[in-house]
């Protein structure tokens, strides 16, 4: 057998590929070295190779042996085959991907040779910052025969995976991982990469990802990393990651086999097993052969207590695009969460309230329609008749999905709470604050803050509002600060990932730290809530710009650890919803409860939080 290091410009191509890849440009065989690898077996270890990146990548390689371990006819076809005689390099992978571009003919079990071009594929393209998947492509495949057995799998566990992530990306590559020697029993990653393309197994595991819409879900094959009493993974900062999470998807279409509904904490149970994909939307994914029955462990939506009588009940619900066009099951199953799980709070922001023709792109701004109907399906509910505040956006200048207008809106029940009007501003006109008796008070309330400011911009600007209860004032602020869209995933090439959307967020932060502040220095005693979808973790720079000089303070963290989330992501129960609170409200109650992010059947992708104290 031809080794590795023998083939006629491996290293130079690896070199190239490596820093290529570290760049962010997709590696195929028109932009490494033509040359010819030998033909004198060739195996799939040596194109898999001890990097991520292959040392073959852009050569022929010729009658490559192995055995069908799976078959895709949907989305990128192809099929993965695998070496029955492993190295004994626990870094390199015995399996592969074969892309076909149309139906592979080949059937799982059929030993084959596979002649073509071997490359990088990043799936999401290279600004992703996507690891790459290594492939054969363009092949020709020859059928030697069929009916052989599978090669044993390699059984994914808790003692199997490491706890460490992975390492930190090399300075000289920028931040890349691409050309570091894999170490599959020090990080995480490079183990699930030494195993890419491979035969793998799980046993019975806990569902951390509910099934979504995409017939994919996620598990963790470590029982015990960061659970929480509700069955999920707790993401708790950015060096600590949640190492045994796997995405499942099957490799039967749905039409044939539909895929099983799943909520956080149920049990994926019995043997999992099928090749490990990487793809676009989430990394690593068991591409499952053999998929586990789901066992229902119960899990059931929270409702938090009433409001007692001298306590203010404040709650930020983002309701996922709300428009008209919305069947009225949606509105009725809204408004049923805000009676019955939220107890009808005193004052409730709500975020992502579109227009009154939704995604229809023609002008309008208007939310009338989409209030009306939501506050119906809420005092039919049983709830209390709402009454809104809100600052209509110029068309198409807040972000969000385009003609959809989305904005901020404050609910407030006016049999508990007052709202107190000082000449309502407009989307371009500033709110500010003043001194009126010893007291501070906005200049517009409702009103926007600081809109003309480019932090602002194609994004929701915060909504300021001043409100009365039993005699005290308290402003509120309502968010949606800019999404996270753009970030590098978890398992990109750079460690740790680039999150260049935290940018714009840190930018937004400061603008409503500097507000809260002008609000503090008229009246050191205010009562402030800084409340929504601020997009960021309770330990991320947003936060901590927020929070600044102790203008604010991030009310999740009066919970236990394990209980700060309100959205779960790729299996990471995380926070992006939060209520912060002024030095004066010293005492409160807090929850977030959680109704949406663990199921599979969701109202809106995010979990609603609540505040209560006595002002």
């Amino acid at each position: 057998m031809t080794s590795r290091s023998s083939l006629p410009g491996s290293a130079a191509v690896a070199a190239v590929a490596a820093a290529a890849l570290a760049g962010g440009l997709l590696v195929s065989s028109a932009s490494a070295s033509p040359a010819a690898a030998s033909a004198a077996e060739t195996r799939i270890h040596d194109i898999q190779g001890t990097t991520r990146i292959s040392p073959l990548v852009g050569q022929q390689v010729t009658d490559v042996s192995g055995i069908v371990t799976g078959v895709r006819t949907y989305g990128s076809k192809g099929f993965w085959f695998q070496d029955p005689e492993a190295d004994a390099d626990a870094a390199t992978s015995e399996g592969i991907f074969v892309f076909t571009g149309s139906a592979p003919t080949v059937a799982v079990g059929d030993a084959v040779k596979v002649s073509g071009t071997v490359g990088e594929y990043i799936p999401g393209g290279a600004a992703s910052g996507n690891q790459s998947l290594t492939q054969i492509a363009k092949p020709a495949v020859t059928v030697v025969s069929s009916g052989n057995p599978l090669p044993a799998p390699v059984t994914v566990s808790a003692k199997s995976v490491p706890s460490a992530y992975a390492s930190e990306g090399d300075p000289a590559a920028g931040g890349s991982i691409n050309a570091l020697p894999l170490k599959p029993r020090a990080y995480a990653l490079d183990y699930y990469e030494s195993l890419e393309g491979s035969n793998i197994r799980i046993g019975s595991s806990r569902v951390v990802g509910a099934t979504d819409p995409y017939a994919e879900l996620w598990v963790t094959v470590k029982p015990r990393e960061n659970d929480n009493r509700r069955g999920g993974a707790v993401y708790g900062s950015y060096t600590a990651q949640n190492t045994g999470r796997l995405q499942i998807q099957q490799l039967a279409p749905i039409s044939q086999q539909p895929f099983p509904k799943a909520n956080v904490g149920d049990v994926l149970s019995g043997t999992t097993e099928g090749p490990l994909d990487f793809n676009q939307f989430g990394g690593y994914t068991l591409t499952a052969r053999t998929l586990g029955t789901v066992t229902d462990r119960g899990l059931e939506r929270e409702s938090t207590r009433p409001q007692r009588r001298g306590e203010l009940a404040v709650a930020t619900y983002n309701v996922e695009n709300l428009d008209p066009s919305d069947p009225q099951d949606k509105f009725d199953a809204l408004a049923s969460a805000v009676v019955e799980n939220l107890a009808s709070p005193d004052i409730l922001a709500l975020e992502e309230i579109q227009d009154d023709n939704g995604a229809k792109n023609d002008g309008t701004v208007s939310a009338e329609e989409t209030l009306k109907k939501f506050t119906t399906a809420i005092a039919a509910a049983g709830g209390p008749s709402y009454v809104w505040r809100t600052i209509d956006p110029v068309n198409n200048q807040d972000g969000g999905e385009p003609g959809g207008n989305i904005r901020q809106v404050f609910l407030y029940n006016p049999e508990r709470v007052s709202f107190t009007e000082r000449g309502a501003g407009d989307a371009t006109t500033a709110t500010g604050v003043v001194r009126e008796k010893g007291r501070a008070a906005l200049t517009h309330s409702p009103g926007r803050i600081d809109p003309a400011n480019a932090a602002w911009e194609n994004s929701r600007k915060p909504l300021a509002g001043e409100f009365a209860f039993r005699g005290r004032t308290v402003f509120v602020i309502a968010n949606h600060f800019g999404s996270k869209g753009g970030d590098e995933g978890l398992p990109s090439h750079h460690q740790p990932p680039v999150r260049k959307s935290e940018v714009k967020r840190l930018e937004q932060a400061q603008s409503v730290n500097a507000f809260v502040k002008d609000i503090l220095k008229a009246q050191r005693d205010a009562d402030v809530l800084v409340l929504g979808d601020i997009n960021d973790f309770e330990f991320s720079a947003t936060t901590k710009a927020l929070t600044a000089d102790g203008a604010l303070y991030p009310a999740i963290k009066a919970l236990p650890r394990s209980e700060r989330y309100s959205y779960v992501f790729q299996g990471n129960s995380q926070v992006l919803d939060q209520i912060l609170t002024s030095p004066s409200i010293g005492k409160f109650s807090y929850d977030s409860v959680h109704i949406n992010a663990e199921f599979a059947e969701q109202n809106s992708d995010h979990d609603p939080q609540v505040i209560r104290f006595r002002p």
